[in-house]
Formats: C-alpha cells, structure tokens, sequence
C-alpha cells in the first residue's frame, strides 16, 4: 500500500501525507488538489476508496471548433463512436464565433472531472495563440489529444494528416495535367497545418513547375474562397489547391459568377474529401484526409493515457490520398 501511495504521490506532484488525506477523506486538501490525487487513482489503475467511487467518471471532453465544415461532423463521428466502444461517454463541445469558446469549455471538462480531452483542430495548432488553458489541464495531469497539428511549444500527443505529402500530391497532379501557374489557397499562416501547405507548396512548385507559385491566406470558408478568386486570375493562376473542400467550393462558385469554366480556364483541387464532394458541380478533386484511422488513433492515444501507459510525446502523420473527379483538367492552351 505504501508503494502505491507513493506512485499516486509521484503522479500528482504532491506529498504522500496528501495521498493519504485525500484517500481517507480527511480535511485540509483543496478541491484541484483532491481532484488530481483521484485522477491519479484513475489513471494508474488504482481503485478509489469506496467513499469516492461515486466520483469515478467515463466522460471524455471532444472539443470542436464547429460544425459548419463537414470534415468536423464526420471526425467527431468516428471519434464519438470509438469512445462509446470503449466504455466512455463523449462530451460534445462546440464553439461557434461569438458564443463559448476553448478556454471556457476546459473549465467545464474539468468541474465534471473527465477522464481525458480530444482537441480537434483547435488553438492548439495556432501560434502566437492564448494556450493558458492547455497548460491548466496539462498541470492538472488531464489526459489530452490533439488532432491537425500542434504548436512545437505544448506537450500534447498528436495525430495528422501528412500536409507535405498532400500538397506534393496535388501539385504533382496539376503540373502532369500540364499547369505552371499554380496557386495554393489556405487559412491564416499562424496555423500549423497552414504553415505546412505553404511550405511544402513552394518545394513541390519549385520541383515539378520550375517556380515558387502563389500563395494566398484567407478565412476557411466559402466566402473567403470566393474572395481569393480575383487575385487568381489577377496573377494568371490556372490551377489552384485549397486547404479545405470549402474553400474550394467558395473558389468555384466566385469562378462561375466571373464567367470562367471549371476546369476549362481553372482547375481547383480540395482537401478533406467530405461529403458530397462528388455531387459538387462540377464533382471535386481532392485529397482525402483517412478520417477513420485520424479518429482511431486518438482515442488509442487518449486511452493509453488514462490507463497510465506515459507515451513519450509525439505527432503521428497518417498518409492522404488524391482522388481525381471533373474539377480538374488540362490547362488553358495559352497558359
């Protein structure tokens, strides 16, 4: 017994005194103090006296940014379902523009006492963002994933779609199909998965294009999209390649109100593969992100956690794949 305490004392960064205040329920402990001795219990796999099991809890915190791209419904899905498998209970969080956000929903998980956190493309992938509430959780020795890309700066475990390898992919489909002139069309270059698109575009243009190509920064939606469209043809782009299947609608759409034929004058590739992709007019070449194994392998990482198997930190990269369907094609004669 007295090794265990010692464990769960290690664990929660505290003294064994404090263990064992805690587990005999005596007073002179504060409540985040009590919170990570029995978290500590939890995760090492040690049963809670039988005065604190109503306390034990299967909840998982899923926190997504919203709901309006189908690419997060459907990871939300595989994710949900793969917990529920499993044994936990998934708390859906949803952020929207002007109601909660991240930070206040760490501070609801954490009054519920979850087991643990998937992070789905959330600030943890943005530099220079405010990342305090990872730091409470990671403090508090909470079990967390983050999914599409993390800042070098937080210690979260990490699964991805391979950025560098999807862009090759695309820009190598464009230049087969005979276009030099090739922009990329992603978020704000803050954002991890962004940054990576970029970089890997300007290598991939210079070794299949013989030039840089262009970059152009917006807002992930169709409206910023559509607001990149006069810059493309401004700067003669034949093809481009978006960081999402909605800003690739948003690409198109701007394209057909400006009297030009996809792909006839302008060929447009996505990322994601959602839904409905191919009932888009015309259908959506684009790289599929393996959304069923992205989902699987954080609920494997997440799960490992909470059963105390301490992973060493680290982001796994899980390869796309190009599907080709009408919205690409040969470029313009006078291109």
């Amino acid at each position: 017994m007295s090794s265990r305490i010692a464990q769960v004392a290690e664990y929660a960064g505290v003294s064994e005194a404090t263990v064992s205040r805690v587990v005999n329920n005596r007073p002179g402990v504060s409540d985040a103090t009590r919170d990570a001795v029995l978290t500590a219990l939890d995760v090492l796999g040690y049963e809670r006296p039988a005065h604190l099991r109503g306390r034990v809890n299967r909840l998982v915190g899923l926190v997504v940014p919203e709901m309006a791209n189908p690419v997060f419904p459907a990871l939300t899905e595989v994710i949900g379902s793969r917990l529920t498998q499993l044994g936990f209970t998934p708390v859906l969080c949803t952020g929207t523009v002007s109601g909660a956000q991240e930070s206040d929903f760490t501070e609801v998980l954490l009054d519920h006492e979850v087991a643990g956190a998937v992070f789905i493309s959330g600030q943890h992938s943005v530099q220079n963002a405010d990342h305090s509430h990872y730091a409470r959780l990671l403090k508090r020795r909470l079990p967390v994933v983050a999914v599409n890309g993390v800042v070098p700066q937080l210690e979260i475990s990490c699964v991805s779609t391979d950025d560098t390898l999807a862009v090759d992919l695309a820009v190598r489909h464009l230049s087969s199909l005979g276009h030099r002139r090739v922009g990329l069309v992603v978020g704000e270059l803050e954002h991890v998965p962004a940054a990576r698109k970029a970089a890997a575009f300007h290598r991939a243009m210079s070794e299949h294009c013989g030039n840089e190509g262009v970059v152009i920064s917006t807002s992930y939606s169709l409206q910023g999209g559509a607001a990149t469209v006069e810059e493309i043809v401004a700067k003669h782009v034949t093809g481009v390649v978006c960081g999402s299947d909605v800003l690739a609608l948003g690409v198109i759409r701007a394209a057909h109100r400006m009297r030009l034929d996809v792909p006839a004058d302008l060929s447009v590739i996505g990322y994601d593969d959602s839904a409905f992709m191919p009932l888009a007019n015309p259908p959506l070449t684009t790289v599929r992100q393996p959304l069923d194994e992205l989902g699987r392998a954080a609920v494997a990482m997440l799960v490992k956690q909470i059963e105390g198997q301490r992973a060493p930190i680290t982001e796994v990269l899980f390869e796309p794949e190009l599907v080709m369907r009408s919205s690409t094609g040969a470029a313009p004669q006078d291109c």
